[in-house]
């Protein structure tokens, strides 16, 4: 199997699916997903490097290849499948995912997540009131975030299907729209930091 195809998914499966261009994927987006793993109870995380947010500017965005080959080294851990298969099956949006993977496995169990950053501007994205009734969500907490993220648009539209974050380990099977809020360890890596940092260094060369 190639990182550009789909990785399996059997009946029961409890599947975490983690997005985003992970230009360059760093510490802070794998502390998040062992962090999914063990909070959510799950068997997988699956690291999906996308092709590009459609919401952001493209013009710093590495190379896919080189965005994969770096989440791989980072990921290093057999529960956390690096993937591309979005690109594969020409997935533009999340929505499309989400469609196609509940239609297509409809026995297992998908958890989306995200960073609170990103329910924010949840809003936003293409048919989100979809994604939200398709498969539960779990929002891990970003430094100085979590009021504008818990008092957003969509937070405020989905606020019934809130979980307490103690029943976290229950999300994975439960009917959506579910979501819950996870604090506990951060990180103050960032890509957009990374990336300044590197160009930085070579323009001194």
């Amino acid at each position: 199997m190639t990182a550009r195809d789909l990785p399996p998914a059997g009946p029961g499966d409890r599947i975490g699916l983690f997005g985003g261009s992970f230009n360059p994927a760093h510490e802070g987006h794998r502390l998040v997903a062992l962090q999914c793993l063990k909070r959510l109870a799950l068997d997988r995380v699956w690291i999906m490097v996308s092709p590009g947010n459609p919401l952001k500017d493209h013009s710093e965005l590495a190379p896919l290849d080189q965005r994969l080959a770096e989440a791989v080294k980072i990921m290093d851990d057999p529960r956390l499948v690096v993937t591309a298969f979005e690109v594969s099956y020409q997935f533009a949006y999340t929505f499309e995912t989400i469609r196609f993977l509940t239609d297509a496995h409809p026995a297992s169990r998908f958890v989306w997540i995200m960073g609170a950053d990103s329910l924010q501007t949840f809003d936003h994205w293409e048919h989100w009131q979809e994604i939200a009734n398709r498969v539960p969500m779990a929002v891990y907490a970003r430094p100085g975030t979590t009021i504008r993220a818990t008092h957003s648009v969509a937070a405020t539209a989905l606020a019934k299907a809130r979980l307490p974050e103690g029943e976290a380990a229950n999300l994975a099977e439960s009917a959506p729209p579910a979501w819950v809020y996870l604090r506990g360890l951060m990180s103050n890596a960032s890509s957009t930091a990374i990336r300044k940092s590197l160009a930085r260094a070579a323009s001194r060369v």
